[in-house]
């Protein structure tokens, strides 16, 4: 029984371990246990005889070889977690003919920027400024990756981004662009994994991600991190979920319960083309294919104001925690129809009225996928980018003179592609009944 005294949204959820989770883990202790007690003699002999040899130099190919071979095992483990969940939401979902043609349509997507994208799959697999798949949690999915810049001679500033995915098909690895191109202006980016519809709800995607930011602040400064500059920002479907976690923070600061990070710690939040408001949002999101069934067993019923960050913060029990907040930014394009930008608009207005910081910068024509693919692939100066660099290194004189020779980033695809990918993915948001495939949110 919920005390009635709790704040709007964040109510506690009882959670189950599956069994099939328990044989999981029974099974891997019954090998490790097996395999660390082993009496066998010869066993017992060769350890010995390991343990008194000269270690021998190990080979820098060999080296190469056994790292090359975890990663490959490693993205075939995560290749088929997510096609198993792939299978499991088509099981909400059903296939029809509309179905397997948008899927089509964002396949074509996905080939004409192509060239941009194998360019930024082979720096993610090959770079050494990246490390992936850090454990954060205990939880599935509980994996960061950390892009660091070439030269760490002094702390540096850190964002952690939490990606977006229509809360289904969210993954670390579509924030890679934005990390490296970040990692170039020297600046930190952690890219956290949490676990997606239908292997959690809404309540897991809030702890997982503030989990990892928890990790974040705790030992960030291990890695180059200044832990007094860390900065929060999600994009889209992540844009909502870390706004819910940053009011979480402050609601239960504000209230004394005891936290494992400080929303103090955070010293700006930015979203980009999120959502804040989800009872505005449930009939738009159900036109477009991201169907009210489906969107209602995420959110965890139709009570869907307790995880809308506008709802939550107008509630007078949030009251107190308003002060704690960090200066807000939020970013959206005119043109988005995958998340109307009244949505960004709405959510400022509240912000606003209860006295917290915040402000909203729009962008003139630019579409959901403009500002975080299109752009980030075309390279050059461009004005989100530009402007979280310049906040990020503010009062730092000798990262704003780096700033200003930094060479412009580098084109990754050709023009003609990314406007015939634009055109493609607009022309589907113009129709009422795109599908969720379409809904990259």
């Amino acid at each position: 029984m919920v005390s009635s005294a709790s704040p709007i949204g964040f109510f506690p959820v009882e959670r189950k371990t599956s069994t099939q989770d328990m044989k999981s883990t029974d099974t891997v202790d019954s090998l490790r246990s097996r395999t660390t007690n082993s009496t066998n003699p010869a066993t017992a002999a060769r350890r010995r005889t390991a343990g008194n040899a000269t270690p021998a130099k190990t080979s820098p190919n060999l080296c190469r070889s056994q790292s090359f071979s975890r990663e490959i095992g490693h993205a075939a483990s995560e290749t088929y977690l997510i096609s198993r969940l792939a299978f499991t939401l088509l099981r909400y979902l059903g296939v029809g003919r509309r179905w397997i043609s948008r899927l089509l349509a964002l396949g074509l997507y996905a080939m004409l920027l192509m060239p941009g994208f194998l360019q930024v799959l082979h720096q993610y697999f090959f770079s050494t400024q990246i490390r992936r798949s850090i454990v954060y949690g205990d939880q599935p999915r509980n994996r960061l990756d950390l892009y660091l810049p070439k030269n760490i001679d002094s702390p540096k500033p850190v964002i952690v981004f939490v990606t977006g995915g229509a809360w289904i098909i969210g993954y670390k690895g579509w924030g890679s662009l934005l990390g490296f191109q970040l990692a170039e202006r020297d600046i930190i980016v952690t890219c956290l994994d949490y676990r997606n519809f239908p292997q959690g709800t809404i309540s897991d995607m809030v702890d997982d991600v503030s989990r990892g930011i928890s990790f974040i602040c705790n030992n960030i400064a291990n890695y180059g991190g200044d832990p007094n500059r860390i900065y929060l920002m999600g994009q889209s479907a992540g844009a909502h979920i870390s706004s819910c976690v940053l009011l979480k923070q402050a609601i239960m600061e504000s209230k004394g319960d005891p936290t494992s990070w400080s929303v103090s710690q955070i010293k700006a939040y930015f979203g980009l083309s999120g959502g804040y408001n989800l009872t505005n949002l449930v009939d738009h999101f159900d036109r477009r294919g991201l169907y009210r069934s489906i969107f209602l067993s995420i959110m965890e019923g139709d009570d869907l104001e307790k995880f809308s960050p506008e709802a939550i913060i107008e509630d007078p029990s949030a009251k107190n925690s308003v002060h704690l907040l960090p200066h807000i930014v939020l970013f959206h394009g005119t043109e988005d129809f995958s998340i109307p930008p009244d949505a960004s608009i709405t959510f400022v207005d509240a912000l606003k009225r209860v006295g917290a910081r915040a402000e909203l910068i729009l962008y003139e024509g630019k579409t959901h996928t403009d500002l975080f693919i299109q752009d980030a692939l075309r390279g050059g100066k461009e004005e989100l980018f530009d402007y979280i660099v310049d906040y990020l290194h503010a009062g730092d004189m000798e990262a704003i003179a780096n700033d200003a020779i930094a060479p412009p980033r580098r084109r990754l695809c050709p023009e003609p592609l990314l406007k015939l990918a634009g055109l493609l993915i607009s022309k589907a948001f113009y129709d009422s009944n795109v599908p969720l495939t379409t809904t990259i949110c």
